[in-house]
């Protein structure tokens, strides 16, 4: 499934990382603007400090005091209720504590002199509604004063323009999204396509790269439909111009008086009749023309039988080992053929004219008495190739045997044990396929 969407997922995990760094970018810079713009209000506390000493020092009057608060729009708040609100509730954004420096007169009855008395100011910076406030905290007057020339830091501006790029990301997310889309209705046409559906077009609107490729594969469909139909007819032609003389020279062969060359030219023609049947066969199973033909569960059993009927051999020459519950999903005709051809070679190579079907967990292996191969088993399975010229084959058995197997989801192996040869049908969907592959062309191989 990811491989699938491999280009989606792609493109979602670009959009995953750019969404996620302008989102930090954007917090960072909130972060340095909030912490600048709390630094700079911080500093009329210098201010703040400079008149609030003076006040303790005595050297200025409480109005006077308030009066150059005043000048700064800095404000005392003095009912009760409303200061322990504000200092229980508010934010602290900045805060500190310097020493302030308080001076007691004292008079002596020998000599006056003044006692310097350090006392400890806290400072803080605080935010309730949106609303900016000093809290002077000491032991001689704390106060609290609200700043009406200032407002808290307001994020808005910020915001917009993360929202506006985030929109913008999102936007352009959704618009390759929806250029990519006919990719997916592309494939699902190609898909369609390779199954036999040759009424499918890939037609696209547009000029963009896509509805490019589209249409360069509608030209390539509408060039191998024109072949197939060539081919179809050029076969059709062929096969009736070759039976038909094929049949005329059987009739005339049963004329001929003498028996053994009567025997010859039926040998001859049935040779012919043979090979025109075993190339409409690999036509078919090359072509792909089968598969849409439906596949159904048969007993293997059954196949078995329809083999042995279709190769004309004794039944008794054949050990069988199969349960009548194994099914096979299988084109009944096709799989048929594939086992009569492996019957019919067994027979054929095997000194005693016998061989035997078995399982083996979920493979059928077919096994008879013989020689070794003498080559790699991918030589075998090459049209009109044999070790033994003389004998009556044309060397397709193996050939059209692999390409059935192939379209039902099988592969062909080869195997030999002590003095069987042993070719089995293994089931693509076994995980240990490779590696039981490589020790079948290993063995054959070192034979």
């Amino acid at each position: 499934m990811l491989k699938r969407n491999g280009v989606f997922l792609t493109i979602l995990f670009a959009l995953g990382v750019t969404v996620s760094s302008v989102s930090y970018t954007f917090y960072q810079l909130y972060q340095t603007n909030r912490a600048k713009h709390d630094d700079n209000l911080f500093g009329k506390y210098a201010l703040i400090s400079q008149i609030y000493h003076t006040f303790l020092l005595k050297q200025i009057s409480l109005p006077i005091f308030e009066t150059n608060l005043a000048m700064y729009d800095l404000y005392p708040i003095e009912r009760e209720a409303q200061y322990r609100e504000i200092t229980k509730n508010a934010v602290v954004l900045k805060q500190d504590g310097v020493a302030a420096i308080e001076i007691h007169r004292q008079i002596s009855h020998k000599l006056p002199y003044q006692n310097l008395i350090i006392n400890h100011v806290h400072a803080s910076m605080l935010e309730y509604e949106d609303k900016i406030y000093f809290w002077i905290q000491s032991a001689h007057y704390p106060m609290l004063l609200e700043d009406r020339g200032s407002r808290a830091y307001d994020a808005n501006s910020l915001l917009y323009s993360y929202v506006t790029i985030l929109a913008i990301l999102l936007l352009s997310f959704r618009l390759i999204i929806h250029r990519l889309s006919p990719l997916r209705r592309l494939r699902r046409q190609i898909a369609s396509f390779g199954e036999g559906n040759m009424g499918v077009r890939f037609h696209i609107s547009g000029e963009d790269e896509i509805a490019l490729v589209a249409r360069e594969l509608e030209t390539t469909q509408n060039k191998i439909r024109a072949l197939i139909d060539s081919r179809t007819l050029f076969l059709r032609n062929i096969m009736h111009e070759l039976k038909t003389p094929i049949a005329k020279g059987r009739i005339v062969t049963m004329m001929v008086a003498d028996p053994k060359q009567r025997s010859r030219f039926t040998s001859v023609f049935e040779r012919l009749e043979g090979l025109i049947n075993e190339f409409a066969l690999i036509e078919e199973v090359s072509s792909g023309s089968q598969s849409l033909e439906k596949k159904s569960p048969f007993r293997l059993v059954d196949l078995i039988d329809e083999a042995v009927d279709m190769a004309m051999i004794d039944p008794e020459s054949i050990a069988r080992e199969i349960q009548s519950t194994v099914m096979i999903e299988a084109n009944f005709r096709l799989f048929a053929t594939a086992i009569k051809n492996m019957i019919d070679n067994a027979i054929k190579y095997s000194p005693t004219n016998t061989m035997s079907i078995h399982m083996e967990e979920d493979m059928i292996v077919f096994s008879n008495h013989g020689e070794a191969l003498k080559k790699p088993l991918a030589y075998y399975v090459e049209p009109f190739t044999k070790d033994h010229p003389t004998k009556d084959s044309f060397g397709l058995g193996l050939y059209i045997v692999n390409a059935i197997l192939i379209e039902h989801g099988y592969c062909l192996a080869y195997e030999r044990r002590e003095d069987k040869n042993c070719f089995l049908f293994i089931p693509e969907r076994r995980t240990n396929l490779r590696g039981r592959a490589h020790k079948n062309e290993k063995n054959i191989n070192n034979q």
